[in-house]
């Protein structure tokens, strides 16, 4: 077979990789042979199944192992140039899909500092059980498929939270929906055809460029910056592309946790109404903002603007609920295309939901997350700072710090060897609307108080 270095600097899961490729396309493995099974090759070369887990998918993914159930992993040899493989040679690309889906299947990992979601114990669970208690006790039917628009007490309650931010709504304007990942899919799949030029923040959202680049959109990256936005370059690159709609995240955004400043979003709407475009508001962390801010949808009344937000990250990220306002016309449309790919939505979900928010605790559980976040803003952003990192921007809310170390230019190798570490990275490659390499990481406060994080950290910068 072939040994692996365990004192080599080269990521333990990229030696088993180019192991196995050398192995099959010199012609020792040939087609149809059944490979080790993870555990068998784990115990002989002394390395934790996570890593020959990731190994074998990678290999999976670049078409040299093909998954079997219950069978295990066989080769599956194509005849193609080594730079033509993703991942490999001068041609190297990040395989962002590939490492996001690692992400939500390795969830068990001790440390996720990378993570998009919130810990267990900062959730709403108390007010999610005292919800399922009196949904049991009520004997819901669960006989039919639901409202298409989704259950309306839920909707109106939307309604009236959308009423505190300024932006007037009637119930019949807002979908209910599977989080807002769906919400966002939906609308790009109503908006979005092959070739257009879609806007879209740079970094940004994972789910969503996956999905635009699915549809066959052409990803325009708009610079951020700790103000908001590059306004320079979104006018210039405006006037060259020409886009349908423009994607965005203005406040506490994800990865780089930059808010929007008012006079950034006014450009954004004069910039719209000029070049006629579309923008959808990607609003899902305005519960853990602390600052009663506008939106775009505030100052646009939903005529130009398609708001989306989601109740999973301040209740439970199990629950997928979601919503989307918009505009009476573009929103019977969307809610036809939700029928059509999925039906409706889970009313029993959006009824856990509703008797969530409807608890008396919300609003404190709310302050408190807030505060909490706030207090997880400070550690981490004093624990990076200390070991030489550049912050982006220190919003001191909601999930995120977007940071970088001068002398750690490659993100995604140290995401595969802080794997092996048992610590779950989210390198900036994964956020990039081009997949460009990055030295920028994505922290999530909330997992960031565990000291070995940053020991991980300390003992690369050892190595350089």
């Amino acid at each position: 077979m072939f040994s692996l270095n365990l004192q080599n600097s080269v990521p333990l899961v990229v030696q088993i990789v180019e192991g196995f490729r050398q192995l099959i396309d010199e012609g020792s493995l040939r087609a149809g042979s059944k490979a080790p099974s993870i555990r068998q090759f784990a115990h002989a070369h002394a390395v934790s199944v996570f890593t020959v887990v990731d190994a074998y998918d990678r290999l999976v993914a670049q078409g040299y192992f093909a998954s079997r159930p219950h069978s295990g992993f066989f080769v599956k040899h194509r005849q193609v140039s080594a730079a033509e493989v993703p991942g490999h040679g001068p041609n190297f690309s990040f395989d962002s899909m590939w490492y996001l889906r690692r992400i939500f299947e390795n969830r068990a990992l001790r440390m996720k500092p990378g993570c998009g979601w919130m810990p267990s114990d900062w959730l709403f669970s108390e007010g999610v059980r005292r919800s399922l208690r009196s949904l049991a006790s009520d004997n819901v039917d669960l006989g039919g498929y639901g409202e298409p628009k989704g259950y309306l007490p839920l909707r109106q309650l939307v309604r009236d939270l959308l009423a505190e931010q300024e932006i007037a709504v009637t119930s019949e304007q807002v979908l209910l929906t599977h989080g807002s990942s769906q919400a966002m899919d939906l609308v790009a799949r109503r908006l979005v055809r092959p070739g257009d030029a879609v806007l879209v923040d740079e970094p940004g959202y994972p789910n969503l460029l996956f999905s635009l680049r699915f549809l066959g959109a052409r990803l325009v990256g708009v610079p951020r910056t700790a103000a908001g936005y590059d306004l320079v370059a979104l006018e210039k690159l405006i006037i060259e592309h020409q886009p349908k709609v423009f994607f965005t995240q203005p406040r506490l955004h994800s990865p780089t946790g930059s808010v929007a400043q008012l006079a950034h979003l006014h450009r954004v709407m004069q910039l719209a109404d000029k070049h006629d475009f579309l923008v959808v508001e990607n609003d899902i962390y305005a519960d853990l903002d602390p600052e009663p801010r506008p939106s775009l949808a505030s100052l646009d009344q939903l005529n130009r603007v398609i708001y989306i937000s989601s109740f999973s990250k301040t209740i439970s990220p199990n629950i997928r609920v979601g919503y989307l306002a918009a505009n009476p016309d573009l929103l019977e449309d969307l809610a036809q295309l939700k029928m059509i790919s999925g039906l409706t939505s889970s009313e029993f979900s959006e009824r856990l939901a509703y008797g969530a928010l409807v608890d008396g605790r919300w609003r404190k559980h709310i302050k408190s997350l807030r505060e909490r976040l706030a207090k997880a803003h400070e550690v981490a952003s004093a624990r990076l700072l200390k070991i030489g990192f550049e912050i982006f921007a220190e919003p001191k809310a909601g999930i995120f710090l977007w940071a970088r170390h001068p002398d750690l230019p490659n993100a995604t190798e140290l995401a595969y060897k802080a794997g092996e570490k048992d610590i779950l990275l989210g390198p900036g490659a994964l956020f990039s609307p081009d997949l460009q390499p990055s030295a920028w990481f994505r922290f999530n406060v909330a997992f960031c108080d565990d000291p070995a994080v940053f020991a991980f950290f300390e003992e690369q910068l050892l190595l350089i």
